[in-house]
């Protein structure tokens, strides 16, 4: 089980940078890039609520929760 951080997706769907972001939210590169790698223990609330603002989205855009066990039937295909 984990917590999956969609930042990257989130970033590039909104032509972002994480500087850029790292400037709106002020946070530094350094502890947002350890967010977007999926590296981070703990985030604040005021933090999430910030780049929720500055991404125009929710949490749980950006949060989501894998419990590892799958939840379509469908068939995965290997290509040779």
């Amino acid at each position: 089980m984990e917590i999956i951080v969609k930042l990257d997706d989130l970033l590039y769907a909104r032509r972002m940078t994480l500087t850029e972001l790292a400037e709106k939210v002020d946070i530094t590169l350094a502890n947002l890039s350890i967010l977007k790698t999926g590296k981070a223990k703990a985030i604040r609330f005021s933090t999430l609520a910030a780049i929720c603002d500055a991404l125009d989205c929710q949490p749980g855009d950006i949060l989501v929760f894998d419990n590892g066990r799958q939840t379509d039937k469908k068939t995965v295909r290997r290509v040779a």
